[in-house]
């Protein structure tokens, strides 16, 4: 698309985007709920404030974009490679995140209550005060990531890599922790009032 075919504010509710080239478009505020936006480059796109609820977003390439204030609840985001992008206070609740790559992707304040985050790969992700409550992160890989404040009451993170993770502060109330690695994570004035520890474990600060 060019210049003049920047839909900021369109209303593109289901929408057929399927491999879409928007590379750097300007969506922002775009109503595209319940579009089919399957294997679409929306590389470096503007998103903020668009209403992506319930899309299909399957193998889609987000990699930096900017989905500040985004509305993706409910939204299927399996194998979609997130790096990079901004997610700054955006509604990702009930969305389907498994295989996702969110490597260094910027989840601060994000509402990620009840999604599915497995196997998702949230390397150096910052998720400071982000919500992550009911989520399920079975074996995704948080290794070095920041959630510093972070909501993760009744998550389940079993089998997870959290080495190196700074969970300082976050609320793990009644958290599944069995199998996942600590190793070198940052436990300090957690709560982990009836979290499920892996067997044996012992912070050290």
């Amino acid at each position: 698309m060019s210049d003049e075919d920047d839909v900021e504010g369109e209303d593109l509710e289901g929408a057929d985007l399927e491999g879409a080239d928007l590379e750097g478009e300007d969506l922002s505020y775009a109503n595209l709920e319940g579009a089919n936006l399957i294997d679409a480059n929306l590389y470096g796109a503007n998103l903020i404030d668009a209403n992506l609820s319930g899309a299909n977003l399957i193998d889609a390439k987000l990699i930096d974009a900017n989905l500040r204030r985004a509305n993706l609840s409910g939204a299927d985001l399996r194998d979609a490679d997130l790096s990079g992008a901004n997610l700054i206070d955006a509604n990702l609740s009930g969305a389907n995140l498994i295989d996702a790559k969110l490597i260094d992707a910027n989840l601060r304040r994000a509402n990620l209550s009840g999604a599915d985050l497995r196997d998702a790969d949230l390397t150096g992700a910052d998720l400071r005060d982000a919500t992550l409550c009911r989520a399920n992160l079975i074996d995704a890989n948080l290794s070095g990531a920041n959630l510093i404040d972070a909501d993760l009451i009744v998550a389940n993170l079993s089998d997870a890599n959290l080495s190196y993770a700074n969970l300082s502060d976050a609320t793990l109330r009644g958290a599944k922790l069995s199998g996942a690695d600590l190793t070198g994570a940052d436990l300090s004035d957690a709560d982990l009032t009836g979290a499920k520890m892996p067997p044996g474990w012992r912070y050290e600060p």
